[in-house]
């Protein structure tokens, strides 16, 4: 089983470009783990008729959203959108001051035999940081709290664009990126937190040290080219199906988007 995430800025965009549909001819990906569609089904003209697809978009028109898209070989036992509603008023997620995140598309789940695969938008904490503390005290621990609870049904895989550098490995510039946006000590902290309650950053399983690899650049000065970046797309997997997992590769010359999609091989 074949299954990639990546954040298209736009699905719309990649479809035009043609760039989404060569990435599913070249890789034919089992499960597409999609973040930032920035539409509603529909509203992409998505050829993909041997896939059965998943949206959880944004009320917000435009803006943000996921979608999962399962081969329809692949048996779907359940389909889960968005944090549960206890969890939400646990850590108080309506109460944010840009508005609910919960209501911006931005976690999907589908059940399949072996396991839970699940896609994950993060909230970006900006670059002023006014959204760090939501960030940081509710949405990091009442997902990973989620991820823990599906993990006592079936083993978990969970991906997506997590919106942090996790170490100084993981950006071009991380002297020059101490404490902005995307690599503070607390977006961090939210990462080392998942892996301490047990899920394995893949990636790094198969490439342990080591900076260049990245799956985010931003589109200007030429920074995609020189390969200035950041890796802030992830898969996380339970340690129970860590022995399944044969490769997890950025495919970074995938083009399309900011982001380039990173491809897991069970």
């Amino acid at each position: 089983m074949k299954v990639a995430t990546w954040n298209v800025n736009g699905l719309r965009a990649v479809l035009k470009k043609g760039t989404f549909q060569s990435f599913i001819k070249d890789y034919k990906p089992d499960v597409l783990c999609l973040q930032e569609t920035k539409a509603e089904r529909g509203q992409a003209a998505v050829d993909l008729p041997e896939y059965e697809e998943h949206w959880n978009s944004a009320q917000k028109k435009g803006y943000s959203g996921t979608a999962i898209f399962v081969k329809k070989d692949v048996v779907v036992e359940e389909v889960v959108l968005g944090l549960p509603e206890d969890l939400c008023k646990k850590y108080k997620l309506h109460e944010d001051g840009y508005g609910d995140p919960n209501t911006e598309g931005r976690v999907a789940a589908v059940l399949l035999p072996e396991c839970w695969v699940v896609t994950s938008y993060t909230p970006n904490s900006k670059p002023d940081l006014s959204r760090l503390k939501l960030r940081h005290t509710q949405w990091d621990p009442a997902f990973l709290e989620y991820m823990l609870r599906l993990e006592e049904e079936r083993p978990v895989i969970f991906c997506g664009d997590l919106n942090v550098a996790h170490t100084p490995d993981d950006l071009a510039n991380p002297a020059e990126n101490e404490g902005e946006h995307g690599f503070t000590a607390q977006e961090r902290e939210g990462i080392d937190n998942i892996i301490a309650a047990g899920f394995v950053d893949a990636f790094r399983k198969f490439t342990p040290k080591g900076n260049g690899h990245y799956t985010y650049w931003a589109p200007w000065r030429m920074l995609r080219e020189r390969n200035v970046g950041w890796r802030i797309d992830y898969f996380f997997v339970s340690k129970k199906l860590m022995s399944k997992v044969k490769s997890t590769k950025i495919l970074a010359d995938v083009m399309g988007s900011d982001h380039c999609p990173v491809l897991l091989q069970m």
